[in-house]
């Protein structure tokens, strides 16, 4: 009988004591980071700013008061270079001549910005319809088809061509893919040697409405130093309304409708418009620097330790911009001062924990907003060499709604990272949930897709929709009521009523899944077919 207690206690102690060791991550920590982080002494953390510095001062004392080690060369501080271009409103001139004429208010119907660091930025030339000005030689298509269009201003519908039915897998079927992004889409066009790219807006297509566009390049634009390696940038890069280019080619007899139309087809060709634009302005040029914070908790294997599991989130917003209802502080409580606040917590709770066999590097990236510019610049000059950092766990926008049922995962379907998770949660009577928006190309516009198109499995882990104690429906509500009225607005700022609860699972769940990570005998995977597989770098032991 002793020896069978004896056996029972022995059993059960190891489990009691890994529940008991692993620190609680609690909705007052949350609260604190994300009060801080969003108030206004920081001015909407904009890189290359004071309220950026202060932001990236901060998230370094917590991680040193947490007891993370600095994870650059004895600093938390990875220097990340920047330009900051800004366009003098003044001097913004975009016209129309030759088969339409008129003139194109900035920001009502067009919002331009410099494809470079230059002093003065143009683009004068004809405007050519490219369709999506997709080249895809996976899917057999391509918008150009050997047209010469050096010098000309390139005009692009957003999003990728849809899918008919007779091809339900083209180009993602109803998901973005990278081709439909508005970064490839300048790139491409630069590929071709364009003088601008003008992309035309639509709310169902983007994404997000007008008012985000104006909110987010109607401003200061923050750019890396140009590779010399790339062909020449854009003179000028830009959106347009859907209303703005209709009218403006029905000036010059062409029908936008029916040019959308063709433009879902394989046979589609550019299409010259005979309008010519002249696009000019001004900037100011500053050449700043800001910051990615990097901190290590060290891993406890002789020679896993030399590998790393990378969890990432973006302290950057929109800092100072366009006033909204009398405000003008772009504070990004949501995005991302929420997933910071969240990431904050798990790096204290993981430095607390016993020792993972693999470490884990904690990095908290600057200009997301601007073009993932810091995760892009730690994918391109990584602090540990890119072929040992097994995984990158993202967080971009914590759970402020309350606990879920579901997690919203972008990339799941990309590696094994999805089923692995899945399987994590399942037992807590969690699943992951499909996009919502798959056609928004969700999985490219944050900083886990730096490390993926370096080859590094990742994802992003957020809260799904399916809020406990809410009815069916509720959380995508409020979703969609975010996406519409304050994603990049001044209005996303910290609220009393936020429910934090939701952000402590949300945090626990990826400290567990990083531990679980780190302590795993094999290291995720990229599925067969994604795009990024070629590219992965072999695991370094």
């Amino acid at each position: 009988m002793f020896r069978s207690l004896l056996t029972i206690v022995l059993s059960v102690t190891p489990v009691l004591a890994a529940a008991q060791s692993r620190p609680r991550i609690t909705t007052a920590e949350i609260d604190g980071h994300l009060r801080f982080l969003s108030s206004d002494l920081l001015e909407g953390r904009a890189p290359a700013t004071r309220g950026g510095r202060l932001a990236s001062e901060y998230i370094a004392s917590q991680l040193r008061a947490a007891g993370v080690e600095p994870g650059v060369n004895g600093s938390y501080f990875q220097r990340v270079p920047i330009d900051v271009v800004t366009a003098d409103p003044a001097s913004i001139v975009a016209t129309a001549s030759g088969r339409a004429t008129g003139t194109l208010r900035s920001p009502d119907d067009v919002v331009i910005w410099a494809g470079s660091a230059a002093d003065a930025s143009a683009a004068r030339g004809e405007l050519v319809f490219v369709g999506y000005g997709a080249v895809a030689p996976e899917y057999k298509w391509d918008d150009f088809k050997g047209v010469d269009v050096r010098g000309k201003i390139l005009l692009v519908l957003v999003n990728d061509p849809p899918a008919p039915a007779a091809e339900p897998a083209l180009f993602g079927g109803a998901a973005m893919t990278y081709y439909g992004r508005w970064t490839y889409k300048f790139e491409e066009a630069e590929r071709h040697g364009a003088a601008g790219m003008l992309i035309v807006h639509t709310t169902e297509r983007a994404g997000y409405p007008w008012h985000t566009v104006v909110g987010s390049w109607a401003k200061e634009q923050r750019m890396l130093p140009r590779d010399p390696s790339l062909p020449a940038p854009l003179g000028v890069r830009g959106w347009i309304t859907d209303e703005r280019a209709t009218s403006l080619l029905r000036d010059a007899g062409l029908d936008l409708a029916k040019l959308r139309d063709q433009a879902a087809s394989r046979a589609f060709r550019p299409v010259a418009t005979g309008i010519m634009l002249d696009l000019h302005f001004t900037n100011a040029v500053q050449h700043l620097a800001s910051e990615n914070v990097v901190g290590v908790v060290r891993g406890r294997d002789p020679t896993l330790s030399k590998q790393y599991v990378a969890l990432s989130a973006h302290w950057d917003h929109l800092g100072i911009g366009a006033p909204a209802n009398g405000d003008s502080i772009y504070n990004g409580a949501s995005d991302n001062a929420s997933g910071v606040a969240d990431l904050l917590a798990v790096a204290r709770a993981a430095a607390a924990s016993p020792p993972t066999r693999r470490s884990l590097l904690f990095i908290f990236v600057t200009a997301e907003e601007s073009g993932l510019l810091g995760s892009a610049y730690f994918a391109q000059t990584p602090t540990v060499p890119a072929a040992q950092i097994v995984a990158n766990l993202n967080v971009d926008g914590g759970n402020l709604l309350g606990r879920t049922r579901d997690l919203n995962v972008l990339g799941d379907t990309k590696s094994s990272l999805g089923p692995q998770l899945a399987a994590m949660v399942r037992p807590q009577g969690m699943r992951i949930s499909a996009d919502l928006h798959p056609e928004a190309g969700h999985f490219y516009r944050s900083d886990h897709f730096s490390f993926a198109k370096a080859g590094i499995p990742a994802v992003s882990i957020g809260a799904g929709t399916d809020v406990v104690g809410r009815p069916a429906g509720w959380g995508a509500q409020q979703d969609d009521d975010y996406t519409a009225h304050r994603y990049h607005q001044p209005s996303d700022e910290y609220r009393p009523d936020f429910d934090l609860t939701g952000a402590a699972q949300l945090s626990e769940i990826v400290l567990r899944f990083a531990q679980q990570l780190a302590n795993a005998s094999s290291v995720p995977t990229w599925n067969r077919d994604a795009e990024f597989r070629a590219v992965r770098p072999a695991v370094q032991p």
